[in-house]
């Protein structure tokens, strides 16, 4: 079992960035993946982007292409999400999550999510 938790979120201007984090307690594998979705209020929870633990792989939302980037420390259980030129619409919960795959978009297919950090722009 991997405990995560995030942390790093904030009340922001638009065009203004900032560093998530989420530190993962347990084993994870190389052949496992990691991702960051967001969740706004009265919406689904979204995908956001993920990467493959071990060559660290990373795939991203067309939303969030260009402007956001995930990366990850193996040594030290760490996952990060850079969130540049925030956008009013970046507003949500941000989750960061585990799957036994090595990449998937579907939070279906995550078994293990932290508490969520929130992040707030205004414009």
């Amino acid at each position: 079992q991997v405990q995560l938790e995030e942390s790093g979120g904030e009340s922001v201007q638009t065009g203004g960035s900032l560093r998530l984090s989420c530190a993962a307690s347990g084993r994870i594998y190389s052949s496992h993946g990691m991702g960051w979705f967001r969740q706004a209020p009265g919406k689904e929870r979204e995908f956001v982007a993920a990467i493959r633990w071990g060559p660290g792989t990373t795939y991203y939302s067309d939303s969030v292409k260009g402007r956001f980037a995930i990366s990850r420390s193996t040594g030290e259980n760490m996952l990060y999400l850079q969130m540049n030129s925030l956008k009013p619409e970046d507003t949500a919960a941000y989750y960061c999550a585990r799957t036994r795959r090595g990449y998937s978009t579907n939070a279906a297919e995550y078994d293990n999510w932290g508490q969520g950090t929130q992040v707030t722009v205004s414009s």
